[in-house]
């Protein structure tokens, strides 16, 4: 059976790295007495996927997994018992069986909401909302990114769904995650920066991914229609 499991992860374990919560998985899974699928061949190791790596520094309230079991009494079981060997900064949220033909976690992601919030007060800029509403209303946000093989040129607009300020002073965002074209709130918020003028001193905002979504639209439909990953089981 192929099931999908969605956790939280947040306090000091935010600043915990994606193969390391990858090993940490495979320990938990192994005290929680899961009966989990092994791949065959010299090297046995579990079968497991996770939907989008997440930065390190940045918490999450809907980050995914799949694994594959060989049995299992309940989905609410398997969630008490991956919860009873959490540590603290992590817990499950849900369990649930996937179809036979789901996608993986990994393949089915097309979109990531995030809430980006100053540890202390407000961003330091009046009229958040509407300097969002101009930012966005650009024709097009170009954007440099240089990895170490070679530097490309994005426009930003593209992979920006919804960005607008909550009540509390925090800028709720909706983005392409994807991974032909994943973007990162960072560097929307870069170019934010950049348009005001605004300065946001390092480490001073909280970043947090609210859920990460598949597009359960047709191929041939021009518009999205978001879903969370937990919603297609």
């Amino acid at each position: 059976m192929k099931i999908r499991i969605k956790f939280a992860k947040y306090g000091t374990m935010k600043y915990i790295g994606h193969l390391d919560m990858m090993r940490f998985f495979q320990k938990a899974i192994r005290r929680a007495g899961i009966d989990v699928k092994y791949s065959e061949g010299f090297s046995p190791h579990q079968i497991m996927s996770f939907a989008a790596p997440l930065g390190v520094g940045i918490e999450s309230t809907g980050e995914y997994m799949d694994i594959e079991v060989l049995s299992m009494t309940s989905a609410e079981a398997m969630k008490q018992a991956l919860n009873q060997v959490m540590v603290e900064g992590v817990e499950i949220l849900s369990v649930s069986v996937l179809p036979d033909n789901a996608q993986n976690a990994m393949a089915s992601v097309s979109a990531a909401s995030y809430r980006l919030k100053m540890k202390e007060g407000r961003f330091p800029i009046e009229d958040l909302q509407h300097k969002l509403q101009d930012f966005y209303a650009q024709e097009t946000i170009p954007y440099t990114k240089e990895t170490k093989k070679s530097v490309v040129e994005l426009d930003l607009k593209q992979g920006i769904y919804e960005l607008t300020a909550e009540q509390d002073g925090s800028v709720y965002m909706l983005v392409n995650a994807s991974s032909s074209g994943s973007i990162k709130p960072v560097m929307v918020m870069e170019k934010f920066c950049q348009f005001t003028g605004m300065t946001i001193p390092e480490g001073a905002c909280q970043i947090t991914r609210l859920e990460t979504y598949t597009d359960s639209a047709a191929s041939d439909d021009r518009t999205h229609r978001f879903t969370p990953l937990d919603a297609v089981c």
